[in-house]
């Protein structure tokens, strides 16, 4: 063989090695990045879990300092809304990029964490967007009033969201809600930009902000483009809980989404939603769920309309909204916590009582059992 074919092979030997050196790291790099990842990952969540036992473990006096900066908090916010309703946007803004981080911890403790996938969080991130970059976008702001005083409005009243104080879980729940449409109703009436926009120099006055040019224009951005929106969340929510997400939540039940929770207390109820959602058959709730929040979407969507072109159909639908979260909060306080707080009594006392067994046990097979012992012990 010449030394030029053995320079080729040489050559052809040294890029093979090269070759494999080079996956070799590479795979090495991906099992490091995935080790990283994974550490990262029960680092957050051990965080998350100790932050939420010392939450448990000071419950009553954290229940109080919640409902006193709640009281504060709604007399305070009310104030603003009179006093200076073009600052209630900043303010919702602040709530949303404090508090639904810290639920994400909080509910990723408790396997909740899947809720942050639903309809509401993604409203809520498109108003954060609109009100944040796009402020002036007319369009924008139609499709963000349809999901607020749609959807996310009628879910107070028909899921019976509660206005508890003493609850920061039941505060914030409210709060993604009703908040929203608070913040669409200033901008739309109230706010002094609002005024302003009315009434631009050199041209005619303008009837309102948004400026609407007839009815296919405001049926297209109140309803068709959110009701287009909207369609998009189901399917993005479809991917990733029942696609990609599916064999997680079959090992682990305890993990819950909005459909496992809403199906458990029906099914409890026997209500009229476990009923519907059997219409086709236990194997497909799911999908009679999906169709279900579909008519509740698009049926909420088209009230937004009359709600939009009426101020005081507005202000009615403002005071119905609160009302409905402070009488669910009140029947919460009265029907629901005293048994709450007699179940939990109940099961501390039968803890107790296992623990203190497991400590005399020892004790007790120290000492020879007495006859009426041995005869039951022989019985069973």
């Amino acid at each position: 063989m010449s030394s030029g074919e053995e320079q080729v092979e040489d050559a052809g030997a040294n890029g093979g090695d090269s070759f494999h050196e080079v996956k070799r790291r590479f795979k090495d790099r991906s099992k490091k990045v995935a080790r990283t990842k994974e550490m990262t990952k029960q680092m957050i969540s051990k965080q998350a879990e100790r932050i939420a036992q010392r939450a448990e473990e000071h419950e009553r006096f954290i229940n109080k300092v919640t409902h006193l900066l709640g009281v504060l908090g709604f007399g305070g916010f009310c104030y603003l809304l009179g006093a200076r309703p073009q600052d209630v946007p900043y303010v919702y803004c602040l709530f949303y990029v404090i508090f639904v981080p810290l639920r994400w911890i909080y509910y990723r403790f408790k396997k909740w964490h899947y809720y942050l996938l639903d309809f509401c969080y993604y409203a809520n991130t498109i108003f954060l967007v609109d009100l944040l970059l796009y402020p002036k976008n007319e369009k924008l702001f139609m499709v963000c009033f349809s999901f607020a005083e749609g959807p996310l409005a009628w879910a107070l009243i028909v899921w019976r969201c509660s206005l508890v104080f003493s609850s920061v879980d039941k505060i914030v729940s409210v709060l993604i809600h009703l908040l929203p449409g608070l913040v669409f109703f200033t901008i739309r009436w109230w706010n002094p930009a609002t005024f302003a926009a009315m009434h631009p120099e050199g041209t005619a006055r303008r009837v309102s902000w948004p400026y609407v040019e007839d009815k296919s224009y405001l049926w297209t951005w109140l309803f068709l483009v959110p009701l287009v929106a909207y369609t998009l969340w189901q399917v993005l929510y479809f991917l990733i809980v029942n696609v990609l997400r599916r064999q997680r939540l079959l090992r682990d039940p305890e993990v819950m989404t909005s459909y496992r929770e809403l199906s458990k207390k029906a099914q409890k109820a026997n209500n009229i939603w476990w009923r519907l959602s059997g219409l086709l058959g236990d194997n497909n709730r799911l999908l009679m769920y999906t169709l279900l929040q579909g008519i509740f979407t698009v049926a909420t969507m088209a009230l937004a309309v009359p709600i939009f072109l009426s101020y005081r159909l507005h202000v009615v639908f403002q005071i119905l909204k609160v009302s409905a979260t402070i009488w669910n909060g009140g029947s919460f306080l009265l029907e629901v916590m005293p048994r709450q707080v007699i179940l939990k009594e109940k099961k501390k006392t039968e803890t107790q009582q296992g623990q203190y067994e497991q400590e005399q046990a020892p004790i007790a097979t120290d000492n020879p059992p007495s006859t009426v012992n041995c005869t039951e012990m022989h019985e069973s």
